[in-house]
């Protein structure tokens, strides 16, 4: 019983004390949940017209057309989207994505990255706080929102397992009054809710604090390892063609390196001789490769990722981490369960705190009652 009260006490507190933080990450959290679908939906630019042949032009093409339309300005990357997509550049010092046709080479226009979608971004990551801060809001708050679970289980735990104690713990009583009603949403939407919710918690403090995103690959087996830094080759004095290099390391990763998507493809184009083409690729199910070649050689250098399916347990925690956090693990299926979990997320404090307040009342009105004088 000293247990339970102390129990339910930390659950209350804690509970008052990250209530806002966590109607905030799970509102920004439904929000960005179909981000990409309701880009795709809601953004003209996205979409590209194919040519007759349908055959996607390589970096070099695209990299001159932009070049053209954006003067003096160093093009950092290109993310080509796949088939009727448009593919995407970033350059240096401009605040705006430009997209081009992949089969034309045509800028079809910019936009800037700032929309309603980056709101609920900065929400979810910082809490709208200055980034140094609000990491560390939405990181403890998250933590204290995983040890709120935890206790929630316990009490909702039934004392004894009968036909009563079942549907109260399982079933919300609609016909009931409304207090009744908002404690059957917060105790059974709250059990019901609790794998997901738990996954969600622990895959945000992954991407929160290293610490705990170090014991997680412990405890799943893995052994921190000493970084490799990618490194080109730069003694070798191989004379190449900077756009003939870009649109080989292109081809490598559409038709040798990839597994998934082949065309859906990042390349980071070297600014320096001593810089690698970084190639991102295997964009399935919220999980990425990153791929560095020798911008010389074109050869896969050491910090480059394995595939996903010959990573150990822990490394693959580690890289499905963000698909497992957004729902994208399993296609439209979890997204839509991800998106229900969240809601119930953000219910908890405001149905938890109503139950507080009206217990608060309640024991006021004893109080008035016991007080007034009997005639």
């Amino acid at each position: 019983m000293t247990f339970k009260k102390i129990n339910a006490w930390l659950h209350l507190w804690l509970g008052l004390v990250s209530g806002i933080i966590v109607v905030i990450l799970g509102l920004t959290g439904c929000a960005l949940v179909f981000e990409h679908e309701i880009k795709a939906w809601s953004n003209p630019l996205v979409h590209a017209e194919p040519s007759a042949s349908g055959k996607i032009l390589p970096p070099s093409v695209l990299y001159q057309s932009v070049q053209k339309a954006l003067p003096g300005k160093e093009i950092e990357s290109v993310w080509y989207y796949g088939h009727n997509r448009s593919a995407r550049f970033s350059a240096h010092e401009v605040d705006s994505v430009i997209y081009v046709n992949p089969y034309t080479a045509q800028v079809l226009g910019m936009k800037k990255e700032n929309d309603v979608f980056q709101f609920f971004k900065d929400g979810h990551y910082y809490l709208w706080f200055p980034q140094k801060i609000g990491h560390l809001v939405t990181g403890w708050g998250t933590f204290i929102f995983f040890l709120l679970l935890i206790s929630g289980m316990i009490l909702w735990w039934p004392k004894k397992w009968n036909k009563r104690s079942r549907e109260q713990s399982f079933k919300i009583k609609w016909k009931a009054k409304f207090k009744r009603v908002n404690y059957d949403l917060h105790n059974v939407l709250g059990f019901y809710s609790i794998l997901i919710a738990v996954l969600l918690a622990v895959t945000g403090l992954m991407m929160s604090f290293s610490w705990f995103n170090n014991s997680v690959y412990w405890l799943a087996g893995g052994t921190n390892k000493e970084r490799i830094a990618a490194v080109s080759d730069s003694t070798t004095n191989i004379k190449v063609n900077f756009f003939n290099q870009i649109d080989k390391a292109w081809h490598k990763g559409v038709h040798e390196i990839a597994e998934h998507n082949p065309y859906e493809i990042i390349l980071h184009f070297p600014e320096k001789a001593s810089d690698a083409i970084y190639v991102c690729t295997d964009m399935y199910k919220g999980t990425w490769r990153d791929v560095y070649l020798d911008q010389y050689t074109l050869k896969e250098l050491p910090a480059s990722n394995k595939r996903l399916r010959d990573e150990d347990l822990s490394s693959w925690i580690r890289r499905s981490n963000y698909g497992l956090h957004v729902g994208e693990i399993g296609g439209l299926t979890t997204k839509i369960l991800f998106f229900l979990v969240s809601l119930i997320c953000a219910s908890l404090p405001i149905t938890g705190f109503y139950i507080w307040w009206g217990k608060g009342k309640k024991k006021k009105t004893r109080k008035k009652a016991y007080l007034q004088p009997s005639t």
